[in-house]
């Protein structure tokens, strides 16, 4: 793979098959408002390895950079294979690709990076971000912002910032969370496309009663079903209110939180049965198989599983979530940002920052996005030719919205979300009505004690 090499052995102290422990999200600003909250602030750039940092220290070209990289499934794991080649061949540097499995390396993070880390590693933008770096397991990359500055308007900078005011990461692209369908599927059964919840509802019914299952749907995983979450909660509730819930501003024992359940359970019926017990790879497969009508995931889970898959990509079309309250018709989504690190404790800070700098391009973008076909890129007035359908909707629907989440486990308390896993998955096994009310009040004593 010419300057690049993959290793799924070098785990580094990632062991453990769960996925999304110890995690941070942020919401951001101009439609990915930033999120301020409880975490120390971390120290500045300086540290008694500051000497060995000095820019120069460390001749780039020649030298070798390793990348922890939780680009674990086969398409993911391709782009960016393309990513760093053309990163190697720009700064003359030798980087060593050490892939582990996507859950492995989320429930592993700590350990990882206060064990013996790669100079840099592949994560997510906003609190997700800024807890490492208040952990001091970061080091900022200022100088790289002052160099790939221009390239980011001013909400993919806030996503990149720490709660000290430095930068601390380099985002590469996001995705919507929006539902899925084959067109082909719609075509021969005379479906439309539903804008209402009564739309989607009665949608999901005739799908029912034509034999197919309606909505696709795994939570093997526990993470998948927190998007469901999240998209209920700001269509009835609005994003202000779902960023206050995050935040433990507003109690999950509220009546809107009630509110939220209840729409659920009434979707219950027409839910792919038995998702505590199935991957989301198994239900993106449904979909393709046209045995499901539609699915609620991200593009970057969906579309690339497509892609891996060999399915027919140009068959498969998205829309929205469909509008609830009309107060906040379909303003808002989830659409997270990705984007990589730099480890404090980075052997090769020189070369990793020249690497950075690379990424931080509207070149790098596009080498990423000619085997990327599921994400878009955040370069501003980035020209991608290789764009599908897929991907130029998704820019085209992230811009209407007025604001975007960046996903339950990333907007909220790591332990937090870990918490709503566990619930969510007991009222995928119990959605009545004395159970969500026993569930909010489980959520609400250790929302409580997690805040507190």
């Amino acid at each position: 793979m010419s300057d690049v090499e993959s290793s799924g052995s070098n785990t580094q102290g990632l062991s453990s098959p769960t996925r999304r422990n110890l995690l941070r999200g942020a919401a951001g600003a101009a439609g990915l408002a930033a999120v301020s909250g409880g975490l120390l602030t971390a120290c500045s750039s300086s540290s008694s390895s500051d000497d060995k940092k000095k820019s120069g220290s460390t001749p780039v070209a020649g030298s070798t950079v390793t990348f922890g990289s939780n680009y674990s499934d086969p398409a993911a794991k391709s782009a960016f294979a393309a990513l760093t080649t053309a990163a190697a061949a720009s700064t003359k540097a030798k980087i060593n690709v050490n892939t582990v499995d996507h859950n492995t390396f989320q429930q592993n993070i700590t350990s990882y990076l206060q064990g013996t880390p790669d100079d840099l590693f592949t994560w997510f933008a906003g609190y997700r971000m800024q807890y490492f770096a208040a952990q001091g397991l970061a080091e900022p990359i200022d100088d790289v912002w002052e160099t790939i500055g221009s390239s980011f308007g001013p909400a993919a900078k806030q996503l990149s910032t720490g709660l000290d005011g430095h930068q601390y990461l380099v985002p590469i692209y996001n995705y919507p969370w929006v539902v899925f369908y084959n067109k082909s599927v719609f075509q021969a059964k005379g479906y439309t496309v539903p804008t209402t919840w009564d739309q989607y509802v009665q949608l999901a019914k005739k799908m029912k009663s034509d034999g197919i299952i309606p909505i696709a749907f795994a939570d093997k995983d526990g993470w998948p079903a927190l998007g469901t979450f999240d998209i209920l909660n700001m269509r009835i509730n609005g994003y202000d209110y779902h960023i206050k819930l995050m935040k433990h501003e507003i109690p999950w024992t509220d009546q809107g939180v009630h509110t939220v359940f209840q729409h659920w359970a009434e979707l219950m019926p027409y839910l792919q049965t038995g998702a505590n017990g199935r991957i989301w790879q198994d239900a993106a497969k449904a979909l393709e198989a046209k045995q499901a009508g539609m699915m609620f995931q991200g593009t970057n889970q969906v579309a690339a599983q497509y892609v891996s898959d060999k399915a027919n990509l140009d068959d498969l079309d998205f829309f929205v979530f469909p509008e609830i309250n009309p107060q906040w018709g379909q303003d808002y989504m989830d659409a997270p940002t990705d984007g990589f690190m730099l480890s404090k404790k980075a052997k090769n800070p020189d070369a990793a920052k020249a690497i950075l700098k690379y990424i931080g391009t509207g070149a790098a973008e596009s080498e990423y996005l000619k085997t990327d076909q599921w994400d878009v890129g955040l370069v501003n007035g980035l020209q991608v030719p290789t764009y599908n359908a897929i991907q130029k909707k998704s820019v085209a629907e992230i811009a209407k919205c007025k604001s975007v989440a960046q996903f339950m486990d990333r907007d909220s308390d790591p332990a937090m979300a870990n918490a709503m896993i566990s619930i969510i998955q007991k009222f995928i096994d119990d959605p009545s009505t004395g159970n969500i009310a026993t569930l909010q009040k489980s959520a609400e004593s250790q929302a409580k004690a997690i805040y507190s």
